[in-house]
């Protein structure tokens, strides 16, 4: 007979010296394995077995994770690398990973941390407990913490630890997903949890089954359930040649924003370069993202951004009167006299997304 996960506030996560903490989300069996309820893999995991990210692992019965506060990337970023456009823009994002992750995409960017134990692969880490975190953002001059770089669910003891001393400290926190999460593991998020981008790769469940090792359902289900909690969602798509780039696929995507999230839900559309295990591939033409572009303003989406492009395409306009609010160029955002508090002075119109009224002037991080 299985129990309900238990309750992440009644957790001691402390880890000991070899970066092993409690998990907050696990059902154990009467027979020693353990169900992860952290990611919607749900592993059963026997024990001294890992799940399929390799780093929750079963011992003696108790789900641990093998990361806490094993840092292999720490790094002061501009918000619009992650890319968040609608949240805090112009501003750093102190940015962290372990290693670690759910998905093994054929195509992935960061494989050698996110597949570093998939691969045999030895990595570099270093320790940062949550309060060095928050020590080493404020001293970044960062205005919000990003969890990036590898999948945040696969250390989500860490990143919720770490996001709750950010809260206490006036800064926000972000996350970079693929949005595998569970109901479980949103609720733990969402108190914490400032805004999001979700990587949301095709609207097909074979492009999840055969590229990333997932299934589409979970995704959707993740993207709907954090904006009920109230976090800010941005979405991204990398373009991939002959696998998620037909066209109609890409209407039918963006119409699914459209109508679940709302025509104003930020959508990156991402050219592709040859990486990891996709590198017969061409990179994605340049013709096929401006197309893109285009049809997410057909399938009802007011702000449509080009990314892995030489340059445009990062404008944000206003919604209502389409004038241009936010310049970008590379990572440099500069704001427009027309928005003013997070209004379009020209109609009135509210720019969907949270910080506008904290822009002012300019940051170039490029």
């Amino acid at each position: 007979m299985q129990s309900r996960p238990t309750p992440a506030s009644s957790l001691s996560t402390a880890p000991r010296a070899d970066h092993v903490a409690i998990a907050s989300l696990a059902i154990p069996s009467e027979d020693g394995a353990v169900r992860c309820v952290a990611c919607a893999h749900r592993c059963l995991v026997r024990p001294g077995r890992a799940g399929i990210c390799r780093v929750r692992e079963n011992r003696d019965g108790s789900l641990v994770s093998l990361v806490y506060g094993q840092v292999v990337a720490a790094n002061a970023d501009p918000i619009e690398k992650k890319p968040l456009f609608h949240a805090y823009p112009g501003s750093v994002a102190f940015s962290i990973a372990t290693r670690g992750c759910n998905f093994h995409c054929a195509n992935c960017q960061n494989w050698a941390i996110s597949q570093a134990e998939r691969d045999g692969l030895a990595i570099r880490s270093f320790d940062l407990t949550p309060g060095e975190v928050v020590t080493a953002a404020l001293a970044a001059g960062s205005r919000s913490i990003a969890y990036t770089y590898t999948e945040p669910t696969v250390f989500i003891e860490y990143a919720v630890d770490t996001a709750r001393l950010a809260r206490e400290a006036g800064l926000a926190n972000l996350l970079v997903t693929n949005g595998y999460q569970t109901p479980e593991a949103l609720d733990l998020f969402g108190p914490v949890i400032d805004a999001a981008n979700v990587d949301l790769k095709a609207l097909d469940d074979r492009f999840y089954r055969k590229v990333v090792g997932a299934r589409l359902v979970p995704v959707l289900e993740t993207l709907v359930g954090m904006p009920e909690r109230g976090m800010w969602v941005e979405v991204t798509t990398l373009l991939i040649p002959g696998l998620n780039d037909e066209p109609r696929q890409v209407l039918a995507l963006a119409r699914w924003i459209a109508a679940e999230l709302g025509p104003e839900t930020p959508w990156h559309v991402s050219r592709f370069f040859p990486t990891y295990h996709l590198t017969d591939l061409d990179p994605t033409p340049v013709a096929t993202v401006l197309r893109a572009v285009e049809l997410g303003g057909e399938g009802g989406l007011r702000h449509v951004y080009s990314g892995n492009l030489p340059a445009g395409g990062e404008d944000t306009r206003c919604a209502g009167c389409g004038e241009t609010l936010i310049r970008r160029h590379g990572f440099r955002a500069t704001k427009s006299a027309s928005l003013v508090k997070g209004r379009c002075a020209g109609c009135g119109h509210e720019l969907a997304g949270i910080g506008f009224a904290e822009v002012d002037g300019t940051r170039d991080d490029s």
